[in-house]
């Protein structure tokens, strides 16, 4: 065994993954944290999947930068794709991060997410009546897939039957940001974050002229700004826009989605927290840790820094494993086992420090309502068919996951 991890390690290659890869990252992780846990690749990145290391790169924003122009000019060139990224609040430093962090961070107060608690229940519950009257269930599109669009649309206040295109665009950007790229799936960022954007520039014109309640409506809220004066540019109030429905979207859904197969695949854990709905919280916290929504995170180092024993030099480009930093059983016991109740939990599902994740507390909220009230209203449901990976290895969760209600 031990022979068999030196090897999977030893061969791993972030730009050549199996089919076995996709369907179970962990044991490929598990080796590499034991045997190169600071793994340089062929094409001179280097890869993390220590919970320490991870910590480490997280808080040093100086020497670990996020600033993603160097790195994504030659994987994107001169397109809508780069821009994009560029100026989103992720893929950015100090001091642009923090100014445009603070106006988002605004716009999400916990009174602002607080507020929306009865629209997120009343909207949960319609989903679960239309799955109830319908007598069979596919929970990705019929349910997990729903709520944050829905979320993220009330957010920015886009009108109910505008909707339609924003999971597209969402997949088709968030597709583009794969260790490896297709020309196709490149064409389909790209057109995505063009069509994204001319939709915006109508969204905020009409808003401009008839402002929403800033407290409600996270757009009207960022193009007023703060009462200091501090505004985001045109440019950046529109990428930040098409940001906040990507990190609110996709993540969401595959944590809805993961966790409720999480709980079908460990029938003793589901009847705890049918027995014990309080648990509620934690069981989020553990579905966050157990199968991370977002599975990398990278920067590039700004000068030479010795990290986990090894020096690495200025300008190199470091992918941080989320996925297997929470499975680290120096930070979490018996970290392969699923239990609801695990505390502590400071999982970096949602990273640590300057960057940690401005919705956070709205990806708790959503988490918490849906999954517990699916629960509650269907106790006996399963998985009744082989679910559908969605792909891909920086965002892990399904396409589609057959679902029998019992």
């Amino acid at each position: 065994m031990n022979a068999n991890a030196k090897a999977l390690a030893a061969g791993f290659d972030l730009e050549k993954l199996t089919p076995e890869f996709y369907d179970n990252p962990y044991p490929t992780y598990r080796a590499l944290r034991e045997n190169e846990p600071v793994k340089r690749l062929r094409n001179g990145t280097v890869f993390l999947t220590r919970y320490d290391d991870l910590v480490t790169t997280y808080k040093n924003t100086k020497s670990f930068s996020s600033d993603k122009k160097r790195e994504f000019a030659p994987k994107y060139g001169a397109t809508p794709l780069y821009e994009h990224h560029t100026t989103s609040l992720v893929f950015n430093d100090p001091p642009a991060h923090t100014r445009v962090r603070r106006l988002i961070m605004g716009a999400l107060s916990p009174r602002a997410i607080a507020g929306m608690e009865g629209d997120l229940i009343k909207l949960v519950e319609s989903l679960l009546d239309a799955i109830a009257a319908k007598g069979t269930c596919e929970l990705i599109e019929d349910f997990a897939a729903s709520i944050p669009i829905e979320v993220i649309g009330n957010l920015l206040d886009v009108p109910h039957d505008e909707r339609a295109p924003l999971r597209d665009w969402s997949l088709a950007i968030l597709g583009a940001l794969e260790p490896v790229v297709s020309p196709d799936a490149a064409a389909r960022g790209n057109k995505a974050v063009q069509d994204f954007l001319a939709y915006l520039e109508t969204l905020v014109a009409r808003r401009r002229q008839k402002p929403g309640n800033p407290e409600r409506d996270v757009l009207t809220r960022l193009i007023q700004g703060e009462e200091n004066g501090e505004r985001l540019t045109e440019k950046e109030l529109l990428h930040n826009c098409i940001f906040l429905l990507n990190a609110g979207h996709e993540t969401t859904t595959n944590l809805i989605g993961n966790g409720l197969v999480a709980l079908d695949r460990n029938p003793d854990q589901k009847q705890r927290l049918i027995d014990h709905p309080d648990l509620i919280k934690t069981a989020v916290e553990e579905m966050l840790r157990y199968e991370s929504s977002n599975q990398l995170g990278n920067r590039m180092t700004t000068e030479k820094v010795e990290l986990g024993g090894v020096t690495l030099e200025a300008g190199t480009s470091v992918t941080l494993c989320i996925g297997a930093a929470n499975r680290d059983p120096a930070q979490f016991p018996d970290p392969e086992r699923f239990d609801i109740a695990r505390t502590p939990n400071r999982h970096l599902a949602f990273a640590t420090g300057a960057h940690q994740c401005a919705g956070m507390a709205l990806a708790r909220l959503e988490g918490a309502i849906a999954i517990s009230r699916f629960l509650a209203r269907f106790p006996n449901y399963a998985v009744s068919g082989a679910p559908v990976r969605g792909g891909r290895v920086r965002f892990r969760g399904f396409l589609s996951v057959p679902c029998a209600l019992g």
